[in-house]
């Protein structure tokens, strides 16, 4: 079911060690060191492609560093025994939705693929707080790109993981959807879970926050 505020993360811990990042043979990010904790949410800034995208693929395990470690609870990624991403649910710029499938499939087998089973009814009032009524059982292909945006940020709402990394969140969002989400990290933070976000929008959340700025001249 939808997980709410009422139920609390245990705390966890989020580190980076050392870390050194390329694109090429350009350098991204250099030496870059960092915790965060529960409750905390660190928002990712810097000019376009000052490697934040690249930074948070390796929060997630998706690719590796140069130099450095990224620990959960002490232990690196690839070292853990459940795997680099057991912990964290990730939203890149891609909304990794299957176009012949609906919105409601299309969380059914997200769900599945992370070890849930949400029922239904659950994953209709996700798509319900995402103003998706009377689209579930439409084809993705034939929703619009916000649209699309907005089935891919209800998974949050179905898989329990106590870290969220978001990349760019907001963008293609109108106003009302963008409060819902707003209210939807402000509940993982009060029940004592963790965001890394990028966003190029100044949005009001209630909790502790960090930002990271990218690119900066040494």
């Amino acid at each position: 079911m939808c997980h709410t505020a009422h139920a609390v993360f245990p705390a966890h811990r989020l580190e980076v060690e050392g870390l050194v990042a390329e694109r090429g043979e350009r350098l991204l990010i250099r030496r870059l060191d960092l915790t965060l904790e529960s409750g905390s949410l660190l928002q990712v800034a810097g000019r376009n492609g000052a490697g934040k995208t690249s930074l948070l693929r390796m929060l997630c395990g998706l690719s590796r560093p140069l130099e450095g470690r990224i620990c959960w609870d002490g232990v690196p990624l690839h070292q853990r025994e459940d795997g680099p991403t057991a912990h964290l649910a990730y939203l890149g710029h891609a909304n990794a939705l299957k176009d012949e499938l609906s919105a409601e499939e299309n969380l059914h087998i997200h769900s599945a693929l992370q070890g849930s089973r949400p029922e239904q009814e659950a994953i209709r009032a996700a798509l319900g707080r995402m103003g998706l009524v009377g689209h579930e059982d439409l084809p993705v292909k034939c929703l619009s790109q916000g649209q699309k945006r907005r089935v891919a940020l209800a998974r949050l709402l179905l898989v329990r993981r106590p870290l969220w990394v978001l990349d760019e969140p907001f963008a293609a969002l109108d106003v009302q959807i963008i409060d819902v989400l707003r209210s939807a990290l402000e509940a993982h933070l009060a029940a004592n879970g963790m965001i890394v976000l990028t966003t190029h929008q100044a949005v009001p959340i209630t909790g502790r926050q960090h930002t990271l700025t990218l690119g900066k001249a040494p």
